[in-house]
């Protein structure tokens, strides 16, 4: 009985990837079908007093599915060619002042904006921006994405905005202001990062492993040699945060 529990148990964690994977796939792909659904019936509605037949074809369940998958896709691609253009971008920008002279709009359009400029880039700010911070007490390390960085003045240390993402949905999560001379800044890409925190940790870059020591005058992270890139800082004496 033992054994034939272990081998339900381990058919069950063999499909869980496959099943999530088929979830999420179906899930984006319902979603275009609903963005071009109502495109697929304008255009059987146009074609049924010439074409009846086509029209049914049209409205048909799979075939009005497919369609409507095909014209949303194509939609995304003209979207994405127009926005490289250069009078797509012109458009943006008075797109952009548009949506900035409507109060609400405004506060969310921004915030957005940045956060998927931020996430998108090339992550060039003082060598990588995938970082490990002291969340949620000074004995525990997550994984964090730096999304800018405050310089210092006289009266108070240089400072970054951390974003947090959680298992496994990494569209939510934490902001976190932080010393930057209390982040352990990680060579991964934020990729790697988004893998490793999807997948509850299992998907790390290559080999490495991380460990750290919870007396502060000892470093707190050391990574292994299959990560020679990391650079990583050791903590200074910070008395807040």
């Amino acid at each position: 009985m033992q054994s034939f529990t272990r081998q339900i148990i381990a058919g069950v964690l063999t499909l869980i990837p496959f099943g999530v994977t088929i979830w999420i796939v179906w899930f984006v792909v319902d979603l275009l079908i609903w963005v071009g659904r109502p495109g697929a019936i304008g255009l059987a509605a146009a074609v049924q007093p010439n074409w009846p037949e086509l029209a049914e074809l049209l409205l048909a369940g799979w075939f009005q599915s497919a369609l409507a998958l095909a014209m949303a896709l194509l939609f995304l691609y003209l979207v994405g060619r127009v926005a490289n253009a250069v009078v797509g971008r012109r458009v943006l920008r008075i797109v952009d002042r548009l949506v900035e002279g409507l109060p609400l709009a405004r506060t969310i359009y921004s915030a957005t904006q940045t956060l998927i400029r931020s996430m998108s880039g090339d992550g060039t700010l003082s060598g990588n921006r995938v970082v490990l911070i002291e969340f949620p007490n000074e004995h525990m390390r997550v994984v964090g994405i730096v999304t800018r960085i405050y310089s210092a003045t006289p009266h108070h240390p240089e400072l970054a905005a951390v974003y947090v993402p959680t298992t496994p949905n990494p569209t939510s999560g934490y902001v976190e202001i932080v010393p930057t001379s209390r982040l352990v800044w990680l060579d991964w890409t934020k990729n790697e990062a988004m893998a490793f925190i999807v997948s509850g940790g299992a998907m790390a870059p290559g080999d490495a492993s991380l460990r750290w020591s919870p007396n502060p005058e000892e470093s707190p992270l050391v990574s292994s040699p299959a990560a020679p890139a990391s650079t990583a800082r050791s903590p200074a004496p910070q008395t807040g945060q």
